[in-house]
């Protein structure tokens, strides 16, 4: 994107987003690209890098692990294998070896799933590939301290083979030497050390002439001398020899590897971009996580479309010190391609200019911004500014002389793919003369289809705004009784400057106020007095307005609440019903049984019982329910003359009555909550709550 001036994304304070961004990051690459921080001006290069934040955003809300945790800073040692020669140590090739195990991480962590879910993440990694022998080649020679094994040459595993054995020697005849020495009384408090890289022995120094060796300095109180004894110098000097060789087959064991690894070199490097760009993505979604950012909707064209939008930097500020941040929300399309803010001074107008500049600056860095995920952002290829006095002293400028030069720059370059912002258009020279001028900037960008939002005092502007097709106004909201800012933005109406408001509201002399007013133009004094009651009674109707919105909101919600709890009720008379109609099918089936097991008996006595007619009748009675009644109450009246109830627990073998028909029999069998009772010939299951323990009346003597 063309910025004018070149300063334009210092006053849009986008400096101070690219110097938090860096402080997320880790990696030098990362911090190196937040510092260098491309704004593009292709819809794809900008989608892409908005999914890509959006995705890890995700990743960081939903506490999904992402395997990116090594922090890698290996531009040193990437830039050694692109030379021959040269030799990587064992620590520099652990940093290689992280390297190609936080890439395997990555590629098993993008699963089949994954690959969909995180698509702009995948792409990220998706142009390379795995290659397990860098880890492999590394394994075979370093270990995890990194240290050359000694299985790397057979060369290097006989000389510390060799090495081993001749310090072994060396101790045994040194603890020997100690230990004579010790007795006779010449050594001081710290008996051995090492010096110039040979061990040696400490002796009082006046004893240092009755020991025989090689004096190799003393302390800085001169009264100990190290003295590498005659016994082990051979000792010494062969070990000497084999660490020597032992560091000459490392370095060439190293040498060697760090030429093979130069084969991968193009991959690694590869690979370390890859994590740079991870972590950089990581740190868009950390500070997206802060400035409450959100994925808007980019489309290739120009045009603005802001839903409760907060300017990132004062919102962070107003987080830390517990105060409101206040949304804006713009439109500028076709028909509406110019925003003309007029308000009050410290209402909020230069605010909002820099918070829909800097917000499409950052999206089209690929930034989340803190945004209505509804809103809409065009793609522009030109950002002009024109922000506060610029008065140049070096070219001997005045303030106006300075502001009409940026404005010819801005009618000369601009073109349907420019924003711009341009602050108190016309100030600075006679209001009437400075109005014209700035009536014919306007026309000349709006002809030029260029968009932006211009703030201004100017009673022609706002007229000019209100008639012409292509530019809006919109007010600043505020409060005249309180003598208070809402930064709110009216779209659609111009605003008032209170400028006698203000004035009253301070304690101004009211003599030199009204000697103020008798100056101003009648017209222009009733035009602002309209704006200021108009602007009340707006504010007084948007109230209005909420307040029956909440009370639309707050019936909606007892409608549902009444819904639900009607339903609730519906449900429970339905199963009351339900309830019921299973009762009497229960009671339907009950009959049914008992019927049947009756039916069972009668077919049974019929062929015993010689009087058909009594058997017939019994059907007669079951079948068509006469006289069943009376049926009952006589075969009760008959069980009780012979039958008298005992009650207590039923056993095998006790004679029961049946509650329901007053029927006896002879239990046979208990299978849990039921008896196998006999009655007549046919045997049947009861519940046993449904019996009760009988036993036959003693007969009366007479």
């Amino acid at each position: 994107m063309k910025l004018y001036p070149e300063s334009a994304y210092i006053q849009l304070e986008f400096d101070k987003i690219k110097n938090l961004l860096v402080k997320y990051c880790e990696t030098d690459y990362a911090q190196r690209k937040a510092e260098e921080l491309r704004i593009h001006t292709h819809k794809r290069f900008i989608d892409e890098e908005l999914k890509q934040s959006h995705e890890f955003k995700q990743l960081l809300q939903n506490a999904v692990y992402f395997p990116n945790d090594y922090i890698l800073n290996l531009a040193k040692e990437l830039k050694l294998l692109s030379i021959p020669g040269a030799l990587l140590t064992g620590e520099q090739l652990l940093q290689i070896r992280k390297l190609a195990e936080s890439i395997e991480k990555i590629f098993r962590w993008f699963d089949a799933e994954r690959k969909l879910a995180y698509e702009s993440l995948y792409n990220v990694v998706k142009h390379t590939y795995y290659e397990k022998a860098i880890i492999g080649l590394i394994d075979e020679v370093v270990d995890e301290i990194g240290q050359v094994k000694d299985s790397a040459s057979p060369a290097l595993k006989d000389i510390r083979l060799s090495l081993y054995r001749k310090r072994t020697e060396l101790r045994r005849i040194f603890d020997k030497i100690v230990a004579k020495l010790n007795k006779q009384g010449y050594l001081a408090e710290i008996e051995e050390s090492f010096m110039n890289g040979r061990r040696v022995i400490a002796v009082f120094a006046e004893q240092k002439r009755a020991v025989r060796g090689i004096l190799h300095g003393e302390s800085d109180s001169r009264k100990t001398a190290f003295i590498e004894p005659e016994e082990t110098m051979h000792l010494n000097n062969e070990v000497a020899d084999l660490e020597h060789e032992e560091r000459k087959e490392v370095d060439r064991i190293l040498r060697q590897l760090t030429a093979t690894l130069s084969g991968y070199a193009a991959l690694l490097n590869t690979w370390h971009t890859v994590i740079g760009e991870y972590d950089f993505i990581r740190a868009k979604a950390k500070f997206a996580g802060d400035i409450n950012g959100e994925f808007p909707v980019v489309a290739d064209k120009a045009q603005v479309h802001l839903v409760n939008a907060y300017h990132p930097l004062l919102y962070l500020y107003n987080k830390r010190s517990g105060k409101p941040t206040y949304p804006v929300s713009i439109t500028l399309d076709e028909s509406r391609r110019i925003l003309v803010v007029s308000g009050p001074n410290a209402g909020g107008k230069t605010v909002t200019m820099k918070t829909v500049g800097l917000l499409q600056m950052m999206v089209q860095s690929g930034l989340l911004v803190p945004v209505h995920p509804n809103s809409e952002f065009g793609v522009f290829k030109q950002l002009m500014i024109h922000i506060g006095d610029t008065q140049s002293l070096e070219f001997e400028l005045s303030t106006y002389s300075s502001h009409l030069i940026h404005m010819k720059y801005l009618m000369e370059q601009a073109n349907g793919k420019t924003l711009f912002f341009i602050d108190e258009l016309g100030s600075g020279s006679d209001p009437n003369l400075g109005g014209a001028f700035a009536e014919v900037i306007l026309l000349e960008l709006l002809k030029k289809h260029s968009y932006g939002i211009v703030t201004t005092h100017y009673l022609n502007l706002k007229v000019m705004a209100g008639k012409t097709h292509g530019i809006v106004n919109g007010a600043m909201a505020f409060d005249e009784k309180n003598l208070l800012p809402l930064f709110q933005l009216v779209v659609g109406r111009p605003g008032s400057s209170y400028t006698f408001s203000i004035a009253e509201r301070i304690g101004l002399d009211k003599r030199l106020i009204n000697q103020a007013r008798q100056m101003v133009d009648d017209d222009q004094y009733r035009l602002d007095k309209l704006l200021n009651k108009t602007e009340q009674n707006l504010r007084d109707l948007t109230k209005k307005d909420q307040e029956l919105e909440r009370l639309i909101k707050e019936n909606e919600r007892l409608k549902k609440e009444m819904e639900r709890v009607m339903d609730k009720e519906k449900h429970r008379q339905q199963m009351n019903v339900l309830r019921e109609q299973n009762k009497i099918s229960e009671d339907r089936i009950s009959y049914l049984k008992d019927m049947e097991r009756k039916l069972k008996q009668i077919t049974i006595e019929w062929k015993k019982e010689e009087d058909k007619q009594k058997l017939i009748k019994q059907i007669n009675n079951l079948l068509f329910n006469k006289n069943e009644k009376k049926a009952v109450g006589k075969i009760q009246k008959k069980i009780e003359s012979k039958y008298q109830e005992v009650g207590g627990d039923i056993k095998v073998g006790d004679k029961v009555k049946m509650k329901r028909n007053h029927q006896v029999g002879e239990v046979l069998e208990i299978k849990s909550k039921r008896a196998v009772v006999k009655i007549g010939l046919l045997p049947m299951q009861v519940e046993l709550a449904d019996l009760v323990v009988v036993k036959e009346k003693e007969a009366v003597k007479l």
